[in-house]
């Protein structure tokens, strides 16, 4: 058909929602990891611990009557050489990341959170199991180079990788994400077990190392690589368009444009790693919820998330530094806080036992 004179073409463009009921799955899901990796410990506790390690676990012969203590749960302390090489390594790899990313470098990443997804899933299923059963006497198997392990405990490793394979093998099918943030969750859990920061001053190390690192690698990366090199590699622009697993991910609902809200491990791992800190010093000096730290910390991580989407959304979609918010909103309000009630000596000299290296170290 032919058409004489000027024609007018009318695009449409649908408005997005101001909030997406994505975002606020999304906030519940990071606030609740570290709410639930701070309490564990709490959940599970000791006794049944050791019924875990007991049962649950390979046996190591050991003399009749001597049952293995709590402290035989191995927990890395971070110090403060340790935290600044986190950090310094996350960035190596973050452009190694930028320049190398391929499909092949994107399945060896997600062979390896897998593995952290398997043991972090079978790690939580088997804590919650021994709560529950600790008194049953559990049948034991015996595999080669492993020794005797519970039964239960090797149906429950088959049931996880299998969902792990499963996941990896349907990862481009629009439901994948549950698995990927099921898989996620519970190695964040179980990575939060067993990292800790020993006292405030290496988690203000640690928090303002990885403020700089977020602001440095959103914001002025670009005047070195011409773009964003945090947000070209959390969206894969170098992999085809798919995004590494490193991050929980929720489906936008009611946006007509689709795509998903992303937060990254680190968001989660890094403010979680101070909670638990407050967490333990609330209960070891026998602090309530209103006139300890624990509480107020959780609340500040929430406002800070919530200032996060904020700045997105002002800034039309663009990639924000979570830890931007985070880390004022976590470690700024505890120190405040601190302050206020004239305790920042208290909290500054709390797990400030002498120690022989500065190095991370497993206790025993």
């Amino acid at each position: 058909m032919l058409v004489d004179g000027p024609v007018e073409i009318l695009l449409y463009s649908p408005d997005r929602p101001l909030v997406d009921f994505s975002v606020i799955f999304l906030w519940m899901m990071a606030v609740g990891t570290i709410v639930c990796a701070s309490l564990w410990s709490d959940f599970t506790a000791a006794e049944q611990t050791d019924e875990r390690y007991n049962e649950l676990s390979p046996k190591v012969s050991t003399d009749a009557g001597i049952a293995k203590d709590d402290s035989e749960k191995e927990v890395l302390d971070i110090s403060v050489k340790g935290a600044v090489c986190f950090v310094i390594t996350a960035s190596i790899f973050l452009v190694l990341l930028y320049f190398f990313m391929s499909s092949w470098v994107l399945w060896v990443l997600i062979v390896l959170f897998c593995i952290g997804g398997i043991e972090g899933m079978h790690s939580i299923i088997l804590g919650l199991i021994s709560r529950k059963s600790r008194n049953r006497n559990q049948k034991m198997v015996s595999i080669p180079l492993i020794g005797e392990v519970s039964l239960i405990s090797v149906i429950v490793l088959l049931l996880c990788m299998a969902f792990a394979i499963f996941w990896a093998v349907n990862q481009e099918a629009s439901w994948a994400w549950i698995g990927q943030d099921i898989l996620g969750i519970c190695m964040m859990i179980t990575v939060l077990q067993i990292a800790r920061l020993p006292n405030i001053k290496v988690a203000a190390v640690l928090l303002c190392c990885a403020f700089l690192y977020d602001i440095f690698w959103v914001f002025l990366s670009p005047l070195l690589f011409n773009e964003s090199v945090m947000v070209a590699v959390a969206r894969g622009d170098n992999s085809g368009g798919a995004s590494i697993p490193m991050l929980l991910r929720v489906p936008r609902l009611f946006d007509p444009w689709g795509g998903y809200d992303m937060i990254g491990f680190g968001d989660i791992l890094f403010p979680g790693l101070l909670v638990s800190l407050l967490r333990r010093f609330d209960k070891d000096n026998k602090r309530g919820l209103v006139n300890g730290y624990f509480l107020w910390s959780t609340v500040g991580y929430g406002v800070g998330l919530c200032l996060t989407y904020l700045g997105l959304y002002l800034m039309n979609g663009h990639g924000q530094p979570a830890l931007l918010y985070l880390v004022p909103c976590t470690l700024g309000l505890s120190i405040l806080l601190a302050l206020a009630r004239r305790e920042f000596k208290h909290l500054l000299k709390y797990g400030n036992e002498p120690s022989s290296s500065d190095d991370c170290a497993g206790e025993a």
